[in-house]
């Protein structure tokens, strides 16, 4: 049919066109702004204000941001139910012994650890002629000498754990259980490079006596 000079068809196809248009519009425009809020939001959780460590504050009087602990809290992984094989302390004061029984697999784990950390410094048997100190550093005092010798086991730990002169802090790097192996190893190089006679057991002195390459050196058999 005809209106006019144009026909129906025609008309009515560019009012549908004209509708879709409109259509396509206003979905377009609401997709833009789905995308705005969620970039938005994604901006926004990207950058959260917070501190990097040791920067300075203006909210809090004393300019720092990083907060001292509150008095009488403990952090998490930090409770103590063992203080001195925790920290080699007793009522605050280094104390003596070994928080646990010293077998001969602790001492050997201890060698196995003392070779890693403090042979380079302290030397394979604790003269401190490390390899470290041949290189220029200062050389660290001989375990054998009169007053490490007559150090409490609770100093080793404590030197181990928080640091001494030159030396860094390994409580980070040396679990608990192993710096008392550690201790347990010195006191073992100490006994070996201040041994006497006496020391040895009498079913092992046959090996003492015996001349090197023998039966009884090597198995301890015979008498000399």
């Amino acid at each position: 049919m005809f209106r006019g000079s144009r026909p129906l068809c025609v008309e009515n196809r560019g009012v549908n066109l004209g509708r879709a248009s409109r259509f396509l519009a206003s979905r377009s425009a609401f997709c833009v702004l789905i995308l705005l809020a969620f970039g938005a939001c994604q901006q926004k959780m990207a950058n959260q204000p917070r501190y990097d460590p040791l920067e300075a504050s203006s909210f809090f009087e004393d300019g720092m941001s990083a907060r001292p602990r509150l008095a009488g809290t403990v952090a998490r992984g930090e409770l103590s139910t063992n203080p001195f094989f925790d920290t080699g302390k007793v009522n605050g004061q280094v104390a003596d012994g070994f928080p646990m029984a010293v077998t001969a697999e602790l001492v050997d784990r201890g060698q196995q650890r003392y070779d890693i950390y403090c042979a380079p410094c302290h030397g394979r048997i604790g003269d401190g002629a490390g390899m470290i100190p041949a290189r220029g550093l200062r050389r660290p005092t001989s375990f054998h000498s009169e007053t490490l010798r007559a150090a409490t086991t609770g100093h080793y730990f404590d030197v181990m754990t928080n640091g001494f002169g030159a030396m860094p802090p390994y409580r980070t790097m040396i679990s608990a259980q192993d710096r008392w192996a550690i201790v347990a190893y010195i006191r073992a190089l100490q006994l070996s490079q201040n041994a006497t006679v006496a020391d040895i057991p009498a079913a092992d002195l046959p090996k003492l006596n015996a001349p090197a390459g023998t039966p009884a050196a090597t198995h301890g058999g015979g008498s000399h």
